[in-house]
């Protein structure tokens, strides 16, 4: 019963993402003019050139689909079923809601539209993540690269994204395409912050307790830890300390149990830029 509560909810969160993401993009997106990273931005650029050069009207949902079946494929296949199931149907409601619902007229300022703009599309992109799926498109391949490399990417598909800014710069304009770059950078930046599963954070805590704490990060976060023994300076007295890196999103769960279990354990919570070794991650469902 828990388990389809816990996906029922989560595919509330991926409808709500994929809401989100289809009106940021009638409302911010298409009143500056503005070319978002992914796929999305791939099929609005396809749908400009086949507009202007054609004369034809694509809809949203024909190019947008049809760019995610491989990614879709792999990650099915490699990452996990719910995980791609529920990241299909963010991409068949976002598509859908895209070509269906209206946007609103909020401001026709492009730097405005750029910086809104950036942070909705952050949040929206963050609330399929946080559900355990994606908005689709490059989210695909960036949630198969760190599932396999346990390393976040966000900032490399920024840089792949600059290759596609410079077809939309040379087609139609390099106004617009500079102020894409604001606003999938704002968007990259709302992303890291929100969605931390790749980043790891090094644990030092000081305790009293540390045979119960050990159980403890077992137990919350599927790692273990490395147990120093030295005097503190102060007192003079023997302290006992925990070594752990556990990915940053288990943060707060962990610090939770840590001070409900000593409320007087001292704890340092420093951010990980680099881990070499045997780092295992939970596998995505």
């Amino acid at each position: 019963m828990k388990d389809k509560m816990r996906l029922f909810l989560r595919f509330l969160l991926v409808t709500a993402g994929a809401l989100v993401m289809a009106v940021n993009l009638n409302t911010f997106v298409h009143a500056a003019g503005l070319l978002p990273g992914g796929f999305t931005g791939i099929t609005l650029l396809i749908q400009e050139v086949f507009a202007k050069y054609l004369h034809v009207k694509i809809p949203f949902v024909v190019f947008y689909w049809g760019l995610n079946i491989v990614p879709a494929l792999i990650c099915f296949r490699y990452v996990g079923k719910r995980f791609t199931l529920l990241s299909l149907w963010a991409i068949v409601a976002s598509g859908l809601f895209t070509d269906l619902i209206p946007g609103l007229n909020v401001t026709n300022d492009v730097l405005l539209c750029c910086i809104f703009g950036g942070i909705i599309n952050g949040i929206a992109i963050s609330l399929c993540l946080l559900a355990g799926a994606t908005s689709g498109g490059t989210d695909f391949i960036s949630i198969y690269v760190s599932e396999k490399t346990g390393r976040s990417i966000w900032n490399h598909i920024f840089i792949f994204f600059l290759f596609f800014l410079a077809i939309f710069g040379l087609l139609f304009g390099w106004n617009r395409a500079l102020y894409s770059i604001i606003f999938q950078f704002v968007s990259t930046q709302i992303l890291n912050t929100l969605y931390k599963r790749y980043q790891k954070s090094t644990i030092l805590i000081i305790s009293d307790k540390t045979d119960e704490l050990v159980h403890i990060i077992r137990d919350v976060t599927g790692h273990d830890a490395t147990l120093f023994t030295g005097k503190g300076c102060y007192q003079g007295a023997d302290r006992n300390m925990l070594y752990t890196v556990v990915s940053s999103d288990e943060e707060d769960k962990l610090m939770r149990s840590i001070k409900k279990a000593d409320p007087t354990a001292f704890i340092n919570i420093l951010q990980t830029k680099m881990l070499k070794g045997n780092f295992i991650m939970k596998r995505q469902d």
